[in-house]
Protein backbone atom coordinates (compact mmCIF):
# COMPACT_ATOMS: atom_id res chain seq x y z
CA UNK A 1 0.00 0.00 0.00
CA UNK A 2 1.35 3.41 -0.92
CA UNK A 3 1.82 5.95 1.87
CA UNK A 4 -0.19 8.45 -0.20
CA UNK A 5 -3.24 6.16 -0.25
CA UNK A 6 -3.00 5.54 3.46
CA UNK A 7 -2.79 9.26 4.14
CA UNK A 8 -5.81 9.87 1.89
CA UNK A 9 -7.86 7.39 3.88
CA UNK A 10 -6.82 9.02 7.14
CA UNK A 11 -7.74 12.40 5.70
CA UNK A 12 -11.23 11.07 4.94
CA UNK A 13 -11.42 9.63 8.46
CA UNK A 14 -10.62 13.03 9.99
CA UNK A 15 -13.08 14.75 7.67
CA UNK A 16 -15.83 12.44 8.90
CA UNK A 17 -14.99 13.23 12.50
CA UNK A 18 -15.03 16.98 11.79
CA UNK A 19 -18.46 16.54 10.22
CA UNK A 20 -19.69 14.87 13.40
CA UNK A 21 -19.76 11.32 11.99
CA UNK A 22 -18.55 8.60 14.38
CA UNK A 23 -16.44 6.27 12.19
CA UNK A 24 -16.58 3.40 14.69
CA UNK A 25 -20.07 3.47 16.28
CA UNK A 26 -20.91 1.07 19.09
CA UNK A 27 -24.37 0.10 17.82
CA UNK A 28 -25.71 -1.35 14.57
CA UNK A 29 -29.34 -0.77 13.63
CA UNK A 30 -31.83 -3.41 12.61
CA UNK A 31 -30.91 -5.27 9.44
CA UNK A 32 -31.74 -8.30 7.33
CA UNK A 33 -28.88 -10.70 6.50
CA UNK A 34 -27.77 -10.34 2.90
CA UNK A 35 -28.21 -14.08 2.35
CA UNK A 36 -31.84 -13.77 3.47
CA UNK A 37 -32.42 -10.79 1.17
CA UNK A 38 -31.15 -12.83 -1.76
CA UNK A 39 -33.28 -15.81 -0.79
CA UNK A 40 -36.41 -13.64 -0.64
CA UNK A 41 -35.90 -11.48 -3.71
CA UNK A 42 -33.75 -13.45 -6.18
CA UNK A 43 -36.81 -15.28 -7.56
CA UNK A 44 -38.56 -11.97 -8.40
CA UNK A 45 -38.05 -10.19 -11.69
CA UNK A 46 -37.88 -6.40 -12.18
CA UNK A 47 -41.61 -6.05 -12.85
CA UNK A 48 -42.56 -7.91 -9.68
CA UNK A 49 -40.20 -5.77 -7.59
CA UNK A 50 -41.59 -2.63 -9.18
CA UNK A 51 -45.21 -3.68 -8.64
CA UNK A 52 -44.69 -4.44 -4.96
CA UNK A 53 -41.79 -2.25 -3.74
CA UNK A 54 -40.12 -3.39 -0.53
CA UNK A 55 -37.33 -1.82 1.50
CA UNK A 56 -34.62 -3.57 3.49
CA UNK A 57 -31.65 -2.65 5.64
CA UNK A 58 -28.40 -4.53 4.96
CA UNK A 59 -24.89 -4.40 6.40
CA UNK A 60 -21.51 -5.52 5.13
CA UNK A 61 -18.07 -4.65 3.85
CA UNK A 62 -17.65 -2.71 0.61
CA UNK A 63 -15.73 -4.96 -1.77
CA UNK A 64 -16.02 -2.81 -4.89
CA UNK A 65 -17.08 0.76 -5.65
CA UNK A 66 -17.84 2.12 -9.13
CA UNK A 67 -18.69 5.74 -9.82
CA UNK A 68 -20.42 6.98 -12.98
CA UNK A 69 -20.72 10.63 -11.96
CA UNK A 70 -24.35 10.83 -10.93
CA UNK A 71 -24.63 7.11 -10.24
CA UNK A 72 -22.76 4.93 -7.74
CA UNK A 73 -22.64 1.15 -7.40
CA UNK A 74 -21.21 -0.59 -4.33
CA UNK A 75 -20.70 -4.31 -3.89
CA UNK A 76 -21.54 -5.22 -0.29
CA UNK A 77 -20.46 -8.55 1.28
CA UNK A 78 -21.71 -10.02 4.55
CA UNK A 79 -20.62 -13.49 5.72
CA UNK A 80 -19.85 -14.62 2.19
CA UNK A 81 -23.09 -13.34 0.63
CA UNK A 82 -23.01 -10.28 -1.62
CA UNK A 83 -25.48 -7.74 -2.96
CA UNK A 84 -25.21 -4.58 -5.02
CA UNK A 85 -26.04 -1.17 -3.54
CA UNK A 86 -26.94 1.69 -5.87
CA UNK A 87 -27.08 5.45 -5.21
CA UNK A 88 -28.58 8.03 -7.58
CA UNK A 89 -27.41 11.61 -7.07
CA UNK A 90 -30.72 13.16 -8.19
CA UNK A 91 -32.69 11.17 -5.61
CA UNK A 92 -30.50 11.89 -2.56
CA UNK A 93 -29.62 14.97 -0.53
CA UNK A 94 -26.20 16.24 -1.67
CA UNK A 95 -24.49 15.45 1.64
CA UNK A 96 -25.76 11.84 1.61
CA UNK A 97 -24.59 11.22 -1.95
CA UNK A 98 -21.22 12.81 -1.11
CA UNK A 99 -20.93 10.55 1.94
CA UNK A 100 -21.48 7.44 -0.21
CA UNK A 101 -19.13 8.69 -2.94
CA UNK A 102 -16.31 9.21 -0.43
CA UNK A 103 -16.47 5.73 1.08
CA UNK A 104 -13.53 3.38 0.52
CA UNK A 105 -13.33 -0.25 -0.49
CA UNK A 106 -13.03 -2.12 2.81
CA UNK A 107 -15.38 0.17 4.77
CA UNK A 108 -18.28 -1.40 6.66
CA UNK A 109 -21.67 0.26 6.15
CA UNK A 110 -25.36 -0.12 6.85
CA UNK A 111 -27.68 0.79 3.99
CA UNK A 112 -31.47 1.11 3.87
CA UNK A 113 -33.37 1.22 0.60
CA UNK A 114 -35.77 -0.26 -1.89
CA UNK A 115 -34.98 -3.57 -3.60
CA UNK A 116 -34.92 -3.34 -7.41
CA UNK A 117 -33.21 -4.73 -10.49
CA UNK A 118 -30.96 -2.83 -12.86
CA UNK A 119 -31.36 -3.00 -16.64
CA UNK A 120 -28.82 -5.84 -16.66
CA UNK A 121 -30.94 -7.74 -14.12
CA UNK A 122 -28.66 -7.25 -11.09
CA UNK A 123 -30.52 -7.37 -7.78
CA UNK A 124 -29.77 -4.12 -5.96
CA UNK A 125 -30.65 -2.07 -2.90
CA UNK A 126 -31.26 1.56 -3.83
CA UNK A 127 -29.65 3.50 -0.96
CA UNK A 128 -31.94 5.99 0.75
CA UNK A 129 -30.16 5.95 4.10
CA UNK A 130 -26.54 4.96 4.84
CA UNK A 131 -24.25 5.00 7.84
CA UNK A 132 -20.64 4.06 8.42
CA UNK A 133 -20.04 1.13 10.78
CA UNK A 134 -16.23 0.94 10.60
CA UNK A 135 -13.66 2.83 8.55
CA UNK A 136 -10.96 0.85 6.75
CA UNK A 137 -7.53 2.50 6.80
CA UNK A 138 -5.76 0.03 4.53
CA UNK A 139 -6.87 -1.06 1.04
CA UNK A 140 -7.72 -4.71 0.45
CA UNK A 141 -5.40 -6.65 -1.86
CA UNK A 142 -6.65 -7.35 -5.33
CA UNK A 143 -7.99 -10.88 -5.71
CA UNK A 144 -5.39 -12.18 -8.15
CA UNK A 145 -2.58 -9.67 -7.87
CA UNK A 146 -2.34 -8.45 -4.30
CA UNK A 147 -1.99 -11.67 -2.31
CA UNK A 148 -0.45 -14.35 -4.47
CA UNK A 149 2.60 -15.03 -2.29
CA UNK A 150 1.83 -18.26 -0.38
CA UNK A 151 3.77 -17.21 2.72
CA UNK A 152 1.97 -13.87 2.80
CA UNK A 153 -1.39 -15.65 2.61
CA UNK A 154 -0.63 -17.69 5.72
CA UNK A 155 0.83 -14.74 7.64
CA UNK A 156 -2.17 -12.54 6.85
CA UNK A 157 -5.01 -15.03 6.94
CA UNK A 158 -7.56 -12.26 7.48
CA UNK A 159 -6.73 -10.95 4.01
CA UNK A 160 -6.46 -14.44 2.51
CA UNK A 161 -10.01 -15.24 3.63
CA UNK A 162 -11.27 -12.02 2.07
CA UNK A 163 -9.77 -12.48 -1.37
CA UNK A 164 -9.45 -16.27 -1.82
CA UNK A 165 -12.68 -18.22 -1.92
CA UNK A 166 -10.79 -21.53 -1.67
CA UNK A 167 -9.43 -20.48 1.72
CA UNK A 168 -12.90 -19.54 2.90
CA UNK A 169 -14.32 -22.86 1.66
CA UNK A 170 -11.58 -24.77 3.48
CA UNK A 171 -12.35 -22.95 6.73
CA UNK A 172 -16.05 -23.75 6.42
CA UNK A 173 -15.32 -27.36 5.49
CA UNK A 174 -13.09 -27.77 8.54
CA UNK A 175 -15.90 -26.63 10.81
CA UNK A 176 -18.31 -29.07 9.15
CA UNK A 177 -15.84 -31.93 9.61
CA UNK A 178 -15.27 -31.24 13.30
CA UNK A 179 -19.02 -30.92 13.85
CA UNK A 180 -19.64 -34.22 12.06
CA UNK A 181 -16.96 -36.00 14.12
CA UNK A 182 -18.51 -34.67 17.31
CA UNK A 183 -22.01 -35.60 16.22
CA UNK A 184 -20.97 -39.15 15.28
CA UNK A 185 -19.36 -39.75 18.67
CA UNK A 186 -22.20 -38.10 20.60
CA UNK A 187 -24.71 -40.28 18.77
CA UNK A 188 -22.78 -43.39 19.85
CA UNK A 189 -22.91 -42.42 23.51
CA UNK A 190 -19.39 -41.00 23.87
CA UNK A 191 -18.94 -38.25 26.44
CA UNK A 192 -16.95 -35.19 25.36
CA UNK A 193 -14.40 -34.24 28.02
CA UNK A 194 -11.46 -31.88 28.48
CA UNK A 195 -8.06 -32.93 29.79
CA UNK A 196 -5.03 -30.79 30.70
CA UNK A 197 -3.01 -29.11 27.99
CA UNK A 198 -0.33 -28.18 30.54
CA UNK A 199 0.93 -31.44 32.02
CA UNK A 200 3.53 -32.15 34.71
CA UNK A 201 4.63 -35.20 32.68
CA UNK A 202 4.11 -35.69 28.97
CA UNK A 203 3.14 -39.06 27.49
CA UNK A 204 0.86 -41.01 25.22
CA UNK A 205 2.99 -40.70 22.07
CA UNK A 206 6.55 -40.89 20.78
CA UNK A 207 7.45 -37.22 20.42
CA UNK A 208 9.53 -34.40 21.86
CA UNK A 209 7.52 -31.97 24.00
CA UNK A 210 7.55 -28.20 24.38
CA UNK A 211 8.58 -27.19 27.88
CA UNK A 212 7.38 -24.25 29.94
CA UNK A 213 7.55 -23.17 33.58
CA UNK A 214 4.92 -22.31 36.17
CA UNK A 215 6.25 -19.47 38.31
CA UNK A 216 3.99 -19.81 41.36
CA UNK A 217 4.86 -23.48 41.92
CA UNK A 218 8.37 -23.20 40.45
CA UNK A 219 7.39 -26.20 38.34
CA UNK A 220 8.42 -27.29 34.86
CA UNK A 221 5.42 -28.23 32.71
CA UNK A 222 4.92 -29.64 29.23
CA UNK A 223 2.45 -28.83 26.49
CA UNK A 224 0.73 -32.14 25.90
CA UNK A 225 1.85 -34.35 23.04
CA UNK A 226 -1.28 -36.48 23.50
CA UNK A 227 -4.30 -36.67 25.78
CA UNK A 228 -4.28 -40.48 25.83
CA UNK A 229 -3.15 -41.16 29.38
CA UNK A 230 -5.64 -38.73 30.89
CA UNK A 231 -8.52 -40.09 28.83
CA UNK A 232 -7.71 -43.64 29.94
CA UNK A 233 -7.68 -42.45 33.56
CA UNK A 234 -11.30 -41.40 32.96
CA UNK A 235 -12.19 -44.86 31.63
CA UNK A 236 -10.57 -46.34 34.74
CA UNK A 237 -12.78 -43.95 36.72
CA UNK A 238 -15.96 -45.38 35.19
CA UNK A 239 -16.57 -43.10 32.19
CA UNK A 240 -16.81 -45.94 29.70
CA UNK A 241 -16.89 -43.91 26.48
CA UNK A 242 -14.98 -40.63 26.31
CA UNK A 243 -13.52 -38.42 23.63
CA UNK A 244 -11.73 -35.12 23.22
CA UNK A 245 -11.13 -32.92 20.19
CA UNK A 246 -8.27 -30.60 21.01
CA UNK A 247 -4.79 -29.35 20.31
CA UNK A 248 -1.59 -31.30 20.85
CA UNK A 249 1.93 -29.93 20.57
CA UNK A 250 5.05 -31.72 19.36
CA UNK A 251 8.48 -30.18 19.08
CA UNK A 252 9.24 -31.53 15.64
CA UNK A 253 9.91 -30.44 12.10
CA UNK A 254 7.39 -28.84 9.76
CA UNK A 255 6.28 -30.41 6.48
CA UNK A 256 3.17 -30.70 4.32
CA UNK A 257 1.93 -33.28 6.87
CA UNK A 258 3.30 -31.80 10.09
CA UNK A 259 2.66 -28.69 12.17
CA UNK A 260 3.96 -28.39 15.76
CA UNK A 261 0.46 -27.46 16.95
CA UNK A 262 -2.25 -29.72 15.57
CA UNK A 263 -5.77 -30.96 16.29
CA UNK A 264 -6.54 -34.53 17.30
CA UNK A 265 -9.69 -36.44 18.04
CA UNK A 266 -9.06 -39.20 20.57
CA UNK A 267 -11.73 -41.55 21.87
CA UNK A 268 -11.71 -44.55 24.20
CA UNK A 269 -14.34 -47.24 24.60
CA UNK A 270 -14.47 -49.75 27.44
CA UNK A 271 -14.97 -53.42 26.59
CA UNK A 272 -13.76 -52.92 23.01
CA UNK A 273 -10.60 -53.86 21.12
CA UNK A 274 -8.77 -52.61 18.05
CA UNK A 275 -11.06 -54.50 15.67
CA UNK A 276 -14.08 -52.63 17.00
CA UNK A 277 -12.16 -49.37 16.77
CA UNK A 278 -11.50 -50.15 13.10
CA UNK A 279 -15.24 -50.39 12.55
CA UNK A 280 -15.68 -47.08 14.39
CA UNK A 281 -12.95 -45.31 12.42
CA UNK A 282 -14.36 -46.50 9.12
CA UNK A 283 -17.91 -45.41 10.00
CA UNK A 284 -16.85 -42.02 11.40
CA UNK A 285 -14.74 -41.09 8.39
CA UNK A 286 -17.50 -42.14 6.00
CA UNK A 287 -20.06 -40.08 7.95
CA UNK A 288 -17.74 -37.08 8.00
CA UNK A 289 -17.11 -37.31 4.25
CA UNK A 290 -20.83 -37.47 3.53
CA UNK A 291 -21.54 -34.51 5.82
CA UNK A 292 -18.74 -32.36 4.40
CA UNK A 293 -18.61 -33.44 0.75
CA UNK A 294 -21.95 -35.14 0.17
CA UNK A 295 -20.26 -38.20 -1.37
CA UNK A 296 -17.89 -41.06 -0.54
CA UNK A 297 -16.20 -40.79 -3.95
CA UNK A 298 -13.67 -38.00 -3.64
CA UNK A 299 -10.48 -36.89 -5.35
CA UNK A 300 -7.27 -35.91 -3.61
CA UNK A 301 -4.58 -34.19 -5.67
CA UNK A 302 -5.66 -36.02 -8.82
CA UNK A 303 -6.12 -39.42 -7.14
CA UNK A 304 -9.59 -40.95 -6.93
CA UNK A 305 -10.55 -42.28 -3.49
CA UNK A 306 -13.59 -44.44 -2.81
CA UNK A 307 -14.39 -44.35 0.90
CA UNK A 308 -17.48 -46.56 0.61
CA UNK A 309 -17.83 -50.13 1.83
CA UNK A 310 -15.54 -52.14 4.05
CA UNK A 311 -11.95 -50.97 3.85
CA UNK A 312 -9.14 -53.52 3.37
CA UNK A 313 -7.29 -54.73 6.47
CA UNK A 314 -3.67 -55.62 5.75
CA UNK A 315 -0.80 -56.31 8.13
CA UNK A 316 2.32 -54.20 8.02
CA UNK A 317 4.41 -57.32 7.31
CA UNK A 318 2.17 -58.27 4.36
CA UNK A 319 2.51 -54.83 2.81
CA UNK A 320 6.30 -54.81 3.21
CA UNK A 321 6.55 -58.26 1.63
CA UNK A 322 4.45 -57.10 -1.31
CA UNK A 323 6.59 -54.02 -1.88
CA UNK A 324 10.07 -55.47 -1.25
CA UNK A 325 9.76 -59.26 -1.40
CA UNK A 326 11.05 -59.47 2.18
CA UNK A 327 9.18 -61.20 5.00
CA UNK A 328 10.30 -59.11 7.96
CA UNK A 329 8.90 -61.67 10.40
CA UNK A 330 11.24 -64.27 8.94
CA UNK A 331 14.16 -61.97 9.81
CA UNK A 332 13.43 -61.33 13.49
CA UNK A 333 16.56 -59.41 14.47
CA UNK A 334 18.29 -56.29 13.26
CA UNK A 335 21.30 -57.99 11.63
CA UNK A 336 19.33 -60.55 9.62
CA UNK A 337 16.85 -57.94 8.37
CA UNK A 338 19.70 -55.65 7.35
CA UNK A 339 21.27 -58.52 5.39
CA UNK A 340 17.97 -59.30 3.68
CA UNK A 341 17.63 -55.67 2.62
CA UNK A 342 21.17 -55.54 1.25
CA UNK A 343 20.60 -58.74 -0.72
CA UNK A 344 17.66 -56.99 -2.40
CA UNK A 345 19.78 -53.94 -3.13
CA UNK A 346 17.87 -51.85 -0.60
CA UNK A 347 19.28 -49.51 2.02
CA UNK A 348 19.72 -51.07 5.46
CA UNK A 349 19.60 -47.63 7.07
CA UNK A 350 20.89 -46.82 10.53
CA UNK A 351 17.94 -47.84 12.71
CA UNK A 352 18.99 -48.84 16.26
CA UNK A 353 16.80 -51.97 16.41
CA UNK A 354 14.65 -54.37 14.39
CA UNK A 355 11.34 -52.65 15.11
CA UNK A 356 12.53 -49.24 13.97
CA UNK A 357 14.10 -50.70 10.84
CA UNK A 358 10.77 -52.36 10.01
CA UNK A 359 9.09 -48.97 10.45
CA UNK A 360 11.71 -47.27 8.25
CA UNK A 361 11.26 -49.85 5.47
CA UNK A 362 7.50 -49.41 5.63
CA UNK A 363 7.77 -45.62 5.51
CA UNK A 364 10.10 -45.66 2.50
CA UNK A 365 8.75 -48.50 0.39
CA UNK A 366 5.09 -48.93 1.31
CA UNK A 367 3.55 -45.75 2.70
CA UNK A 368 3.85 -43.52 -0.40
CA UNK A 369 1.93 -46.07 -2.49
CA UNK A 370 -0.94 -46.65 -0.06
CA UNK A 371 -3.70 -44.96 -2.00
CA UNK A 372 -6.26 -46.43 0.35
CA UNK A 373 -8.47 -46.28 2.15
CA UNK A 374 -6.79 -49.09 4.06
CA UNK A 375 -6.05 -50.15 7.63
CA UNK A 376 -2.47 -51.24 8.29
CA UNK A 377 -2.43 -53.61 11.26
CA UNK A 378 -0.06 -55.50 13.57
CA UNK A 379 2.85 -53.14 14.22
CA UNK A 380 6.02 -54.13 16.12
CA UNK A 381 5.36 -54.20 19.86
CA UNK A 382 8.49 -52.11 20.59
CA UNK A 383 6.89 -49.21 18.70
CA UNK A 384 3.63 -49.60 20.60
CA UNK A 385 4.41 -49.38 24.33
CA UNK A 386 0.80 -48.63 25.31
CA UNK A 387 -0.83 -51.38 23.21
CA UNK A 388 -1.67 -55.01 23.96
CA UNK A 389 0.42 -57.75 22.42
CA UNK A 390 -1.07 -59.75 19.60
CA UNK A 391 -2.20 -63.19 20.77
CA UNK A 392 -1.11 -64.53 17.37
CA UNK A 393 2.45 -63.17 17.47
CA UNK A 394 3.99 -61.64 20.63
CA UNK A 395 6.37 -59.54 18.52
CA UNK A 396 3.39 -57.51 17.29
CA UNK A 397 0.77 -55.24 18.81
CA UNK A 398 -3.00 -55.16 18.35
CA UNK A 399 -2.69 -51.86 16.58
CA UNK A 400 -3.75 -50.27 13.29
CA UNK A 401 -3.27 -47.07 11.34
CA UNK A 402 -5.79 -45.82 8.73
CA UNK A 403 -4.30 -44.50 5.47
CA UNK A 404 -5.82 -42.26 2.82
CA UNK A 405 -3.88 -41.14 -0.28
CA UNK A 406 -0.59 -42.38 1.19
CA UNK A 407 -1.12 -40.36 4.36
CA UNK A 408 -1.51 -41.87 7.81
CA UNK A 409 -4.49 -40.13 9.38
CA UNK A 410 -4.74 -41.93 12.71
CA UNK A 411 -3.57 -44.51 15.20
CA UNK A 412 -5.45 -47.00 17.32
CA UNK A 413 -5.00 -50.12 19.40
CA UNK A 414 -6.27 -52.42 22.06
CA UNK A 415 -5.09 -50.61 25.17
CA UNK A 416 -2.61 -52.32 27.44
CA UNK A 417 -4.35 -52.66 30.82
CA UNK A 418 -1.90 -54.98 32.63
CA UNK A 419 -0.17 -52.60 35.08
CA UNK A 420 2.90 -54.81 35.56
CA UNK A 421 3.44 -55.23 31.82
CA UNK A 422 2.88 -51.50 31.33
CA UNK A 423 5.53 -50.72 33.95
CA UNK A 424 8.02 -53.00 32.20
CA UNK A 425 7.31 -51.32 28.86
CA UNK A 426 7.72 -47.80 30.25
CA UNK A 427 10.94 -48.79 32.03
CA UNK A 428 12.24 -49.95 28.64
CA UNK A 429 11.28 -46.54 27.27
CA UNK A 430 13.21 -44.81 30.05
CA UNK A 431 16.29 -46.87 29.18
CA UNK A 432 15.86 -45.97 25.51
CA UNK A 433 15.66 -42.27 26.46
CA UNK A 434 18.90 -42.56 28.43
CA UNK A 435 20.50 -44.14 25.37
CA UNK A 436 19.54 -41.20 23.19
CA UNK A 437 15.97 -41.73 22.02
CA UNK A 438 14.53 -38.25 22.59
CA UNK A 439 11.00 -39.43 21.68
CA UNK A 440 10.79 -42.29 24.18
CA UNK A 441 7.97 -42.26 26.75
CA UNK A 442 8.68 -41.20 30.35
CA UNK A 443 7.62 -43.30 33.34
CA UNK A 444 4.27 -42.02 34.62
CA UNK A 445 3.70 -43.36 38.14
CA UNK A 446 0.29 -41.71 38.47
CA UNK A 447 -0.94 -43.43 35.32
CA UNK A 448 0.45 -46.76 36.51
CA UNK A 449 -1.38 -46.31 39.81
CA UNK A 450 -4.63 -45.74 37.89
CA UNK A 451 -4.02 -49.01 36.01
CA UNK A 452 -3.51 -50.83 39.29
CA UNK A 453 -7.02 -49.77 40.35
CA UNK A 454 -8.21 -51.45 37.18
CA UNK A 455 -8.80 -50.50 33.54
CA UNK A 456 -11.35 -52.64 31.68
CA UNK A 457 -10.47 -54.00 28.23
CA UNK A 458 -10.46 -50.81 26.17
CA UNK A 459 -10.10 -49.76 22.56
CA UNK A 460 -8.60 -46.40 21.69
CA UNK A 461 -8.64 -44.38 18.48
CA UNK A 462 -6.93 -41.16 17.45
CA UNK A 463 -7.66 -39.30 14.19
CA UNK A 464 -5.58 -36.38 12.96
CA UNK A 465 -8.21 -33.75 12.23
CA UNK A 466 -5.89 -31.52 10.18
CA UNK A 467 -4.87 -34.37 7.88
CA UNK A 468 -8.45 -35.53 7.45
CA UNK A 469 -9.50 -31.98 6.53
CA UNK A 470 -6.53 -31.66 4.16
CA UNK A 471 -7.66 -34.74 2.23
CA UNK A 472 -11.37 -33.91 2.18
CA UNK A 473 -10.56 -30.32 1.13
CA UNK A 474 -8.16 -31.58 -1.59
CA UNK A 475 -5.50 -29.27 -0.14
CA UNK A 476 -1.81 -29.94 -0.94
CA UNK A 477 -0.59 -29.31 2.61
CA UNK A 478 -1.74 -28.76 6.18
CA UNK A 479 -1.08 -25.02 6.09
CA UNK A 480 -4.04 -24.58 3.75
CA UNK A 481 -6.47 -26.00 6.32
CA UNK A 482 -4.96 -24.68 9.58
CA UNK A 483 -6.11 -21.10 9.86
CA UNK A 484 -2.92 -19.93 11.57
CA UNK A 485 -0.11 -22.42 10.84
CA UNK A 486 3.31 -22.08 12.42
CA UNK A 487 5.69 -20.19 10.14
CA UNK A 488 9.38 -19.42 10.01
CA UNK A 489 10.11 -15.97 11.54
CA UNK A 490 10.15 -13.18 8.99
CA UNK A 491 13.56 -11.88 8.01
CA UNK A 492 14.60 -9.05 10.26
CA UNK A 493 11.94 -9.78 12.90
Amino acid sequence: MSEREREARRDRLEALRRAGVEPYPARVGTRTPVAEVRLRFDPLDAAALEASPQSVAVVGRIRALRSFGNLLFLSLVEDGASIQVSAKKKELPPERFAFLRDLDVGDFVRVEGRVWRTRTGELSVDAQQAELLAKSLRPLPEKWHGLTDVEARFRHRHLDLLVNQESRRAALLRSQIVSALRAGLDRRGFLEVETPTLQPLYGGAAARPFTTHHQSYDQDLYLRISDELYLKRLVAGGLDRVYEIGHNFRNEGISRKHNPEFTMMECYQAYADYREMMELAEALIQEVALAARGTLQIEYQGQALDLAGRWPRRSLAEEIAGATGIDVLAHPDLASLQQALRRRGLSAGDAPNWAKLVDDVFSEHVEPGLLGPIFITDHPIELSPLAKRSSADPRLAERFEPYLAGIEIGNAFSELNDPDEQRRRLEEQVRAHREGDSEAHPLDEDYLAALEYGLPPTGGLGIGVDRLVMILADAPNLREVILFPHLRPEAGS
